[in-house]
């Protein structure tokens, strides 16, 4: 192949670089870091300081015949040792501990989300918006809260009054077509959207009761609700939002998280593998 007669910029011919390329499939980052650590050493007894093409450079031409050398910008000279840089070769690939410190910042946001089991006592249709049904909901509190929901497509009248849902409570009061919402009823979709699910609480759940995400011990050390006015600033909602999921039974979920009350887990009906929002 014509990848047999040429080498990169660094003297070692592809196929010994490369043995497992081929010529109309590009590498991925993974068999490029391989290659380039495991054929280290007979860049050391060809020269004393290559420069090696970054993994990005590597990886977009890996998919024709030949193997163009990096420029000056993209390579990674070694020091003194020889040693190859780690971040010029893995720059695509986030640090574990990164990713794991994201894990924990989305997980501490969701903590200071106001979620909480609601009831709705009434709703009907919005009279200035055809897709908006008003509800009153009771979450706990000496009055309920009016909420509008999006669902007229998705759930019949019906189907909602007097129902068990779960409800995101410490958002900043919304102004929708001539009605004050004050919160949001979480439901599941799918991923056309199609098809519409409010979450379900266990049964023997009751209005007011806090959700969170984890153990029974998580729940003792779930910390104060944030206010409206933290949630809007700090874009909390829109941070733990896309994270938010239903798993193959059903059973909401934060990441490896049950989304659960005192009474059991959350659940979607029917939809698996959802979006919740």
């Amino acid at each position: 192949m014509a990848t047999n007669l040429f080498k990169c910029s660094t003297g070692i011919g592809v196929r010994l670089l490369f043995p497992f390329s081929h010529s109309e499939l590009p590498l991925n980052f993974h068999q490029i870091n391989s290659a380039i650590k495991g054929n280290y050493h007979h860049l050391r007894l060809r020269n004393k300081k290559p420069k090696l093409p970054s993994a990005r450079s590597l990886l977009w031409h890996s998919s024709s015949s030949f193997c163009t050398a990096a420029s000056a910008t993209d390579a990674s000279a070694t020091g003194a040792s020889g040693a190859v840089s780690d971040a010029s070769i893995d720059e695509a690939v986030p640090p574990v501990s990164d990713v794991e410190d994201q894990k924990q910042k989305i997980r501490d946001a969701a903590d200071v989300l106001d979620i909480r089991v609601g009831r709705v006592l009434k709703a009907w249709r919005h009279e200035e918006a055809d897709s908006l049904y008003v509800e009153e909901v009771d979450i706990g509190e000496p009055e309920p809260r009016t909420i509008c929901s999006g669902l007229v497509k998705y759930v019949p009248l019906d189907h909602l009054q007097d129902r068990n849902v779960v409800v995101l409570a410490n958002l900043k009061p919304r102004n929708m077509r001539g009605v004050k919402s004050s919160g949001m009823l979480l439901a599941a979709s799918d991923a056309s959207h199609e098809n519409v699910e409010l979450l379900v609480p266990p049964e023997g759940s009751l209005p007011g009761q806090r959700v969170w995400f984890g153990s029974e011990d998580d729940r003792q050390n779930q910390p104060p609700p944030a206010t409206a006015n933290q949630i809007q600033k700090k874009k909390i909602w829109e941070l733990v939002q896309p994270h938010l999921k239903t798993d193959d039974s059903c059973i909401a979920i934060l990441g490896e998280h049950v989304m659960r009350t005192s009474a059991g887990v959350v659940i979607s009906s029917s939809l698996k593998n959802a979006n919740i929002s």
